[in-house]
């Protein structure tokens, strides 16, 4: 039930960044994460890890500083998404390369990690010239987002739901930079945040599943 009142509220945010500014947007924004983070503390019931916990919390921050002051704060938000996706990386440890004939998507993880090496490399053509100052940071982060998102595919815990929630980062943050730094995309936020909500909500989903598996 939490969890659907999560999607809600993210719905709600999401079609609300048509009317943006509007006051307390930020309160409006955190608020599906702080469902989500509710939810996977009490579905698990002090057998969280504590670092995908501390993932979930980085990232609700994050969303404060891109939302409270995007213009001012918008480095803030990229270290804290930033400590985030290191978060994450920590949580999915350990890893091992393995096929399984019942898991498709294990069939395919040298073919996801190839894409999203590949991807990360034009993204990096792409956006690199119109970084400016902000070169090392976006650079930085973007490495560690990529990282995350092949993490979700070699990880022992792997399923399809991190690997939704992999994906889905990689889609909403390519979103932004692309929008920010090179070409504006028409009702950018919409999009951005409705790829953003569906992988913090396919990662809280496939820590959750992976948990299942192991009780």
């Amino acid at each position: 039930m939490a969890m659907r009142f999560a999607v809600l509220l993210a719905v709600v945010f999401t079609l609300s960044t048509f009317f943006q500014p509007y006051p307390l947007s930020w309160l409006v924004k955190i608020l599906p994460m702080a469902i989500l983070i509710y939810c996977y503390r009490a579905r698990l019931k002090g057998k969280v890890d504590e670092f995908f916990l501390l993932g979930l919390i980085c990232s609700a921050i994050g969303d404060f500083f891109l939302d409270f002051s995007p213009r001012h704060f918008f480095m803030f938000g990229l270290s804290a998404f930033l400590f985030a996706h290191i978060a994450y990386l920590m949580a999915l440890k350990p890893f091992k390369c393995k096929s399984d004939k019942a898991k498709p998507f294990k069939n395919n993880q040298l073919k996801l990690v190839g894409f999203y090496c590949v991807y990360g490399v034009l993204m990096c053509l792409w956006l690199v010239p119109s970084l400016g100052k902000q070169l090392l940071p976006v650079l930085a982060y973007m490495m560690v987002l990529l990282m995350m998102a092949i993490a979700t595919v070699l990880s022992e815990k792997s399923n399809f739901w991190l690997i939704l929630g992999g994906l889905s980062f990689v889609i909403s943050d390519s979103l932004l930079g692309i929008n920010k730094f090179s070409i504006a995309i028409p009702n950018a936020n919409f999009w951005v945040m409705t790829s953003y909500y569906l992988a913090q909500f396919s990662l809280v989903k496939g820590m959750l599943s992976y948990q299942k598996t192991i009780n």
